[in-house]
């Protein structure tokens, strides 16, 4: 159950104790990862994770991440292949989630899987979450810690604002990546990219050869498949070479204007993946439409661009 139980702590060792036993009665706790802040919660109490969906406003078909420590911890709820283990031996601790067959004997509660007979799982490497679920002795569902649908937080005051003071919330300063994690799963033909995100794709194929497409009109398998979503309240106009009137335009690279917000005024992926989400955050609490460059499909900017679209997509009931 989620109580009024206050809000943005710096994250030492006394808050990351206190965070830990919250985790274990059951409330939810907001806490930052390398990608983006996480809404935790002990991912084998069912009503715990029940109130992640109720907080975020989340759709029950949309299926959660378990965090856990490392593969190890991961090997109780999951059954690995061996592309499974190899990539998980090259990028854990890491942005990288894997949706893998749940064990029948797993405690993990049937709601973080929608569903399925499948767990998306990883391991983070922020130090902070690695403590906190060290600490908890349970692993953590953690979806990002936003209203559903909206655009994720990086840090700790994007969380008090989407969520005032219904739980705890440590501050381990601004998300490093700044997107979410790569998500692959595994089907009939091979690896499936799920969802782009914090490790590019030709990092991945090097390990595991080439990745396919999800089946188009096939069910969500993993966060993030939503047509519309990370979306700010501001509409979003995307490949723009300027702003036209009644718009905020958000840069990229040298040819950018000086005036406005840049994602990276060198040109950086990386740099841009970690501004993006701040900065539609900055821009749509000042305009109603927000103009962005184009931002190269390569590397990271696969996750970028996937982020954009569902962003800019038309936001129906389903959709939310």
């Amino acid at each position: 159950m989620v109580h009024d139980v206050s809000t943005v702590r710096s994250a030492d060792a006394v808050a990351i104790a206190e965070a830990a036993r919250r985790l274990r009665n059951g409330d939810l706790v907001a806490f930052p990862t390398e990608t983006v802040y996480g809404l935790g919660a002990d991912a084998t109490n069912g009503e715990a994770v029940a109130a992640i969906f109720a907080v975020k406003a989340r759709p029950r078909i949309n299926p959660l991440i378990v965090h856990v420590k490392d593969q190890a911890q991961a090997t109780e709820h999951v059954v690995f292949s061996e592309l499974a283990a190899a990539l998980a031996t090259a990028f854990w601790p890491g942005p990288l989630t894997l949706v893998l067959p749940r064990r029948t004997d797993t405690p993990l509660t049937l709601l973080v899987s929608a569903g399925l007979d499948t767990v998306a799982v990883r391991a983070p490497s922020h130090p902070i979450a690695q403590q906190l679920i060290a600490a908890a002795g349970r692993p953590l569902a953690a979806p990002s810690a936003n209203p559903s649908g909206t655009v994720s937080p990086t840090r700790a005051s994007h969380v008090a604002k989407g969520f005032g003071n219904q739980l705890m919330i440590l501050d381990g300063g601004p998300s490093p990546i700044g997107v979410e994690s790569t998500v692959i799963g595994f089907g009939s033909n091979g690896p499936v990219m799920l969802r782009p995100g914090g490790i590019p794709r030709q990092a991945i194929e090097r390990i595991v050869g080439p990745l396919t497409a999800p089946l188009a009109g096939g069910p969500v398998t993993s966060p993030g498949q939503l047509a519309s979503h990370y979306a700010p309240n501001a509409r979003l106009r995307l490949n723009a070479a300027a702003a036209e009137p009644g718009e905020v335009l958000l840069g990229f690279g040298p040819a950018a204007p000086a005036d406005g917000l840049n994602l990276s005024p060198s040109g950086n992926l990386a740099e841009a993946a970690a501004n993006l989400f701040a900065m539609l955050r900055a821009l749509d609490a000042e305009a109603e439409a927000i103009a962005v460059m184009a931002i190269p499909a390569a590397g990271l900017g696969e996750a970028i661009n996937d982020r954009l679209a569902r962003a800019a997509a038309p936001r129906g009931p389903e959709n939310v």
